[in-house]
């Protein structure tokens, strides 16, 4: 497969000398030129890539960027306009997500001197959310290389969960193990609730101790070499009552037939009433958010799982698989896998066991 740039260059400008578009934003200059930067701008014409960075980053990025040529600038409009000159581009098209008005009339008033025109609408938006989408081979290694240490916290911190240990004691060490094995940082901040907590799907981690008889449920992600991971994973503290064990195997018979269902052309929002009608059976009204999201250079990515995303599934996409009852005031179960969508199915990245364990 291409590289990103030339990807994005291929569905975009299709080798037209007078097209070219201006990736602004920070998150999309690290994608596509796997450089972090807190300002800059990559200009992506016909015949080159351009990556303009300051003094603070110049020098840098020639030794760490890839898929561009990196050029300094002390003016960044002064800079772009030079090179729409060289290249005789007359139009660019704009981040139009990422900018405020205020800066695209800037870029606007700037081109128009040097007789480029804007194009303010959706179409590069567009074009790097269906590329980022879809999955390079590259990136699903990555992907699952951060899976894998997610998946090695996850066993690490078995042994840790004891009567009277919080949940902020159990998040700071998942935090610490995978820093540990060689993690850039964790994903997002680590979700860990036991018992009457867990019915909040977001809990934030803190003094709350662990009893026996509580569900724990621990959602957490790595990052790695730019890519992320996320996991979810309930266990429970001793013996569980009839209830919660079926609660447990309600989530557990919807997130497997997820697995088992979902196929290439599926439309996400089918993939999600899957899971949803399995729920909503016997447990009405406890499955209160989308059934995933997808996972890879930011932990929230498209497309969506979720009641309201026809988007169809295709191969390469890389999306969780979280579904999740939350009795309020009792306890809550989400188990969550990140699913890469194959050419007859789909693929599990996550390897921790998906049965109830009981410490």
């Amino acid at each position: 497969m291409k590289n990103p740039v030339e990807r994005l260059t291929e569905r975009l400008i299709h080798g037209d000398s007078q097209k070219a578009a201006l990736v602004f934003s920070e998150k999309n200059r690290f994608y596509f030129t796997q450089f972090p930067a807190s300002d800059g701008a990559l200009l992506v014409t016909a015949e080159e890539a351009y990556l303009l960075m300051d003094f603070r980053y110049e020098e840098a990025a020639h030794y760490k960027a890839k898929y561009c040529t990196v050029v300094g600038f002390d003016s960044l409009l002064g800079k772009l306009g030079e090179l729409i000159q060289k290249h005789g581009i007359k139009q660019i098209y704009l981040e139009t997500e990422q900018l405020s008005v205020a800066q695209a009339r800037r870029f606007e008033a700037s081109f128009q001197k040097v007789g480029a025109e804007v194009v303010l609408d959706d179409t590069l938006d567009s074009a790097i959310r269906d590329q980022r989408m879809i999955k390079s081979p590259e990136e699903v290694k990555k992907i699952e290389a951060s899976q894998e240490i997610t998946d090695a916290a996850f066993t690490h911190i078995l042994p840790f969960i004891k009567e009277g240990v919080t949940e902020r004691e159990l998040a700071l060490e998942i935090e610490f193990f995978m820093r540990k094995q060689g993690a850039e940082g964790i994903a997002f901040p680590p979700i860990v609730a036991a018992g009457k907590n867990g019915s909040q799907c977001h809990a934030v981690p803190s003094d709350n101790q662990v009893h026996s008889g509580d569900f724990i449920t621990m959602d957490t992600g790595a990052l790695l070499d730019g890519y992320n991971s996320d996991m979810t994973r309930t266990v429970a503290l001793g013996k569980v009552s009839e209830e919660q064990k079926a609660v447990y195997d309600t989530v557990l018979k919807a997130h497997l037939a997820v697995i088992d269902q979902v196929k290439p052309g599926m439309p996400c929002c089918d993939v999600d009433k899957i899971a949803r009608d399995i729920i909503e059976k016997d447990y009405p009204g406890t499955f209160g958010h989308g059934l995933g999201h997808g996972v890879g250079f930011e932990i929230h990515e498209w497309p969506r799982f979720s009641k309201t995303d026809p988007t169809p599934c295709a191969e390469g996409m890389v999306i969780t698989d979280e579904p999740g009852i939350y009795i309020p005031a009792k306890h809550g179960v989400r188990i969550e896998d990140m699913l890469l969508i194959t050419a007859d199915g789909c693929r599990s990245l996550t390897k921790s066991p998906k049965e109830l364990i009981c410490l």
